[in-house]
């Protein structure tokens, strides 16, 4: 089994490249869970589960109280508990909570293959102030037995560099003096009163908030298209967005100029935004309009960081079921977890108390 997460999609436009290399290993069955996804998978889903989703707000973080509304425990009880972890021999995880937790009662080995696994890495870069209760989150949203990670540099050993999608690899690189944004945590209003400012530059903007095509100026918004959206990029001069993983990344490799805004209480993309800053990537800490200057800055000059992402994905595939093999122990439950109210208790405490 392949699990997904669903929120956001990073994980699911690396799961595209993926997921052929695993479909090779043997018969392959696929998991998502969330709802914050606005690409689809062009294959067969074996389980698409509501799991838990953190929600996008519009003022530049996750939406905690939309969160928390969101969250139907009852339900997610039921996919753990339903879901027939047993029946597999290898289950593969990216950040995905439904199958994690399935595991973790049923005590069943769990394999990470996920950018948050290298996040919590003990090499890879953090923030100057640790956000404990968002460590802790991260942590124990999706526990797993053995952890593989991605990050923007090979950290550790068990690190690897990007996946950079075959559509990305595959892209004719131009420079039409454009840039392109994705700051899916801040509504159109907020971005084009910012961007707005700097009358003569040409803005992309792609959305969440909006399914129509707008334009305001020298602004243009587009609503989510992941073929639109890499084209925008390809032809680019420099690209503003979040401090997620894959977009910075794949801004990188096509050697674009890239600015970040890392999202308010989003412990991972603070300790995303560390790691670009160390490797000379400008980072402002929200939109607004105090912060223009340093816009100002980043498009007036010519800062393009170098990086070396080879296609290494079947590598790490074969990687992970050669150590597999070995006989990977499940994780040690300090209590059984024998009923759906203490799993419930167990899970708040690990993970939701933290949010509240």
């Amino acid at each position: 089994m392949y699990a997904i997460q669903g929120t956001g999609n990073g994980h699911i436009s690396r799961a595209k490249d993926i997921i052929p290399i695993l479909q090779q290993q043997g018969e392959l069955d696929i998991l998502v869970s969330g709802t914050q996804a606005d690409i689809r998978l062009p294959y067969n889903i074996t389980y698409d589960f509501k799991g838990l989703s953190f929600i996008f707000g519009k003022k530049g973080g996750i939406d905690i109280l939309d969160t928390y509304k969101k969250a139907d425990f009852k339900r997610l009880l039921k996919e753990i508990y339903c879901l027939p972890v047993e029946k597999y021999d290898i289950i593969i995880n990216d950040f995905e909570p439904v199958s994690a937790w399935a595991c973790y009662i049923k005590n069943k080995p769990c394999i990470a293959l996920s950018h948050q696994s290298a996040v919590l890495n003990k090499n890879a870069p953090q923030p100057k102030m640790i956000d404990l209760p968002g460590r802790s989150v991260l942590k124990n949203y999706a526990p797993s037995t053995v952890q593989y990670g991605f990050h923007f540099k090979g950290y550790d050993k068990n690190i690897f560099t990007p996946v950079i999608r075959n559509e990305v690899r595959a892209m004719q690189l131009q420079n039409k003096k454009y840039y392109t944004v994705y700051l899916p945590a801040y509504a159109d209003e907020r971005i084009i009163k910012v961007l707005g400012e700097f009358k003569n530059i040409e803005w992309q903007v792609f959305s969440k908030h909006n399914k129509d095509p707008l334009k305001q100026g020298n602004i243009s918004v587009y609503p989510i298209s992941n073929e639109a959206f890499i084209k925008s990029m390809a032809a680019a001069e420099g690209v503003l967005c979040g401090a997620g993983f894959e977009t910075p990344a794949e801004a990188l490799f096509m050697q674009k100029k890239l600015m970040v805004i890392p999202m308010k209480g989003q412990y991972e993309q603070q300790c995303n935004a560390a790691a670009l800053k160390d490797m000379g990537v400008p980072v402002i800490k929200s939109l607004k309009k105090k912060h223009a200057d340093a816009i100002r800055t980043w498009l007036n000059a010519d800062n393009r960081i170098a990086v070396n992402y080879p296609d290494t994905t079947a590598n790490i595939i074969n990687t992970i079921f050669c150590s597999a093999s070995k006989n990977i122990q499940p994780l040690k439950t300090v209590k059984k977890i024998d009923s759906p109210k203490r799993l419930r208790d167990y899970i708040l405490k690990k993970i939701f108390a933290q949010l509240t």
